[in-house]
């Protein structure tokens, strides 16, 4: 099986860098390399890439919102984080928005390749840094229960759960599959939900619970 990956980076050093040493390993395929958030996002739309390689520190959009919205996408890659340190804010702001892990950017050819394929068969890639915070979130109930955020005002109680998952990235197949529901229904609470909330689309609803601005017109 050969794993498709797109990697993101704005220096541009860094990305060809990095590109070469994943496409000279046996199993990966590097098919689209991307300098900025809203190329990352244009490209992971495409459904090219399996493995979305994301930055941090872009410009214009930042790393943890253009993972934010590659995980909204109705079909999402996975994605794996590349950045400076393991126990950061940033890095774990990054994991809620969606991402399935990071890897740091000392890391070998080999070790990056070793991750991207675990995330792509739908596995995690966790240091001890974050992994210990995120277990140590989840021990206090760090997630919206029935003290939700506001976002779930007005919502039914099934509505809410739809829109939970809806922040965690989930298309509507893997929604229905958690809540054991038919994807039309799916469809049909999604569709109240962004009425009720009076946003356009999914990727809004799903910044909206994840506590991010939601513009009139745009995202950001």
């Amino acid at each position: 099986m050969t794993v498709r990956v797109l990697v993101v980076d704005d220096h541009p050093v860094f990305r060809e860098g990095l590109a070469a040493s994943l496409a000279a390993i046996p199993g990966i395929e590097v098919v689209g390399r991307a300098a900025d958030g809203p190329e990352a996002v244009e490209a992971a739309a495409t459904g090219t890439a399996d493995v979305v390689l994301m930055d941090l520190n872009l410009p214009s959009m930042s790393g943890v919102e253009a993972t934010a919205l590659t995980c909204a996408l109705p079909d999402p890659p996975a994605v794996l984080v590349v950045t400076m340190v393991d126990d950061d804010d940033t890095v774990l702001a990054a994991m809620r928005a969606g991402a399935r892990g990071y890897v740091l950017k000392g890391s070998t050819g080999e070790e990056i390749a070793a991750a991207v394929t675990t995330v792509a068969s739908g596995g995690a890639v966790f240091g001890p840094g974050v992994a210990s915070r995120l277990l140590a979130a989840a021990a206090t109930g760090d997630r919206p229960g029935p003290g939700r955020p506001s976002s779930f005002a007005g919502l039914t109680e099934r509505e809410a759960d739809v829109l939970e998952l809806l922040g965690e990235g989930r298309s509507n197949q893997q929604i229905a599959r958690d809540l054991g529901l038919s994807v039309k229904t799916v469809q049909n609470y999604v569709s109240r939900i962004l009425d009720k909330l009076q946003v356009r689309d999914r990727t809004q609803a799903a910044l909206r619970v994840r506590g991010e601005h939601v513009g009139g017109g745009q995202v950001g």
